[in-house]
């Protein structure tokens, strides 16, 4: 689960899940949502294995999404698919997606970067929870 909300200038994404993998997994998907729009159809057949090293996980999730930030920005690869695992040496990850087809993709926000402003990670009744700014 996740949900978009204005920042100022920026926009701010709101993630929950039931452990620390879904709620990386869960940053991701709400990220492409920032860039495509929610229930963009994707074709997942490209493949992408990320592995990012650290051990304090807000920073770790600030540069997870920096990451697949930079995917799109260099590969023009939209992602869909997320397979995250975090532990205390750090993530690693494969993710899917598909080059953006302008037949088919519309990018509704040019996300710049991910913001350190607001960026935390906590569990609340045994929930993971995370909020993050996107610079936009």
């Amino acid at each position: 689960m996740f949900e978009i909300f204005d920042h100022t200038a920026d926009l701010g994404i709101r993630v929950a899940a039931s452990d620390v993998d879904a709620l990386f997994a869960e940053a991701g998907r709400a990220l492409f949502a920032v860039i495509v729009g929610e229930g963009a159809n994707l074709d997942c057949r490209e493949r992408v294995e990320i592995r990012i090293a650290g051990n304090d996980r807000e920073y770790l999730l600030l540069d997870w999404l920096s990451e697949l930030l930079y995917l799109f920005e260099t590969r023009k690869l939209l992602l869909g698919q997320f397979d995250v695992h975090v532990d205390d040496r750090g993530l690693t990850a494969e993710v899917r997606g598909e080059p953006i087809d302008p037949a088919r993709h519309n990018v509704e926000h040019e996300v710049k970067a991910i913001t350190y402003h607001g960026l935390r990670i906590e569990t609340i009744d045994g929930r993971w929870q995370a909020e993050v700014i996107l610079d936009i």
